[in-house]
């Protein structure tokens, strides 16, 4: 147990337990004059530091109703900004009126992916990211291509967020300790960027070019295009050998933009 509460499985918790780290990864993320929204704050190991520097901006999102009532305990300035619910499908333009948002936390792993596309799809109003994530997820995330990770993620995080890897978290310092390492990464949103074709089409294009990564793209793309239309370099080559710009190239140039 962690301040009296028993992690639950089914929701994927880890409760960090070494201060060092908690500091570490709650001064990973710059402050500006967006709202900062900590996801799965549970025992408060990061929420105790991030309080410090945000103040009334900090936000706390929260879906163990025995965490949120350690949290209210702890933290009872923060009640009033403690929300219980689910990330994946709360409204947060209407929660922040659609002001700028700083998100952390240590995620889930069941569900890090998934916080990731929601990131992704509500970047016009994000300006950055750091958390924890399962230590696999997180290097491929920052891979650059023709890594042995590199895939569909690397792919649309890079496309439109600035990626960096920080640094390691060992099993030992969590309650209870995960079977993987963790690692912590950071992410900052491209400011003014838009792709030069349709965001759906090039997810469409990334996603079925690696579900046959094996296979040069001529191939794995030609429920989609022709050889011709795919074009020299990209029709000898593989998914995994093409950065974000090239899959950007790519969608223009089978969309005929």
């Amino acid at each position: 147990m962690a301040n009296g509460i028993r992690p639950k499985k089914h929701l994927g918790q880890h409760f960090l337990a070494d201060q060092n780290i908690a500091k570490k990864i709650a001064g990973s993320i710059s402050h500006n004059q967006g709202y900062l929204l900590e996801i799965g704050p549970g025992t408060g190991s990061l929420t105790q530091f991030l309080i410090e520097t945000w103040g009334e901006k900090l936000w706390l999102v929260e879906i163990d109703p025995d965490a949120i009532g350690s949290l209210h305990h702890s933290f009872p300035a923060l009640v009033p900004r403690i929300v219980e619910g689910n990330f994946l499908t709360l409204d947060l333009s209407a929660l922040f009126n659609h002001d700028k948002l700083n998100i952390i936390g240590n995620f889930p792993y069941n569900i890090s992916s998934q916080i990731l596309f929601r990131v992704i799809a509500m970047r016009n109003q994000v300006i950055q990211l750091a958390g924890m994530f399962q230590d696999e997820v997180a290097k491929r995330i920052c891979s650059p291509p023709g890594n042995k990770g590199y895939g569909i993620l690397s792919v649309l995080v890079q496309a439109y967020f600035e990626t960096e890897y920080l640094f390691s978290v060992p099993p030992n310092v969590f309650i209870p300790p995960p079977a993987v390492n963790s690692g912590v990464i950071r992410l900052v949103t491209k400011q003014d960027f838009e792709l030069r074709c349709s965001d759906v089409f090039f997810k469409t294009v990334v996603k079925t070019a690696f579900n046959q990564r094996r296979k040069k793209l001529s191939n794995a793309l030609s429920g989609m295009a022709s050889k011709a239309d795919i074009g020299a370099p990209y029709a000898g080559m593989r998914a995994e050998q093409l950065s974000w710009r090239d899959f950007e190239e790519l969608a223009c140039r089978i969309s005929g933009k």
